[in-house]
């Protein structure tokens, strides 16, 4: 799988300019709503909020990574988020997100598609250099071309 085919443009938040972990959210599931790949908003929003409320997405180093699998989702997509300020992610380190992926997968995805997107973003992020090399990033173009080296 090419993570990079998942990204949708429009999903492509560069900055966003949002306040609080909740608002963050909801503006990454309006971008997947806009691009389609969401096709019931409020029952996605429901099933990353839920995810969220089992243990924080941030994962450490200024990244976090909500995701859900819903009905609400028609095919499987990537949302992704540079804040305009960092976002405070109740984060496993303790330090605020910088940047975020959000994965949308539908409910009745064969197999566990949202884990190996999940575990295949993870691996990269653990390397300072890809995390530097996201942040450095401009438009959804550069992203995408980022993309295709996982």
């Amino acid at each position: 799988m090419q993570i990079s085919s998942l990204l949708q443009e429009q999903a492509v938040l560069i900055p966003l300019n949002t306040a609080d972990k909740q608002t963050s959210i909801e503006a990454m599931v309006d971008a997947l709503a806009a691009g389609g790949s969401v096709t019931d908003r409020d029952a996605y929003l429901q099933a990353i909020l839920a995810r969220e409320q089992t243990g924080s997405t941030g994962i450490g180093f200024g990244f976090a990574i909500p995701h859900g699998k819903s009905a609400g989702v028609s095919r499987a997509a990537l949302a992704f988020a540079k804040f305009a300020r960092p976002v405070d992610w109740d984060s496993l380190d303790g330090n605020p997100v910088q940047a975020a992926f959000m994965i949308a997968v539908p409910a009745e995805a064969a197999g566990n598609e949202h884990l190996q997107i999940l575990i295949a973003l993870s691996r990269k992020l653990i390397h300072e250099e890809f995390r530097e090399q996201l942040l450095q990033v401009q438009n959804a173009e550069q992203l995408t071309d980022l993309l295709e080296t996982i």
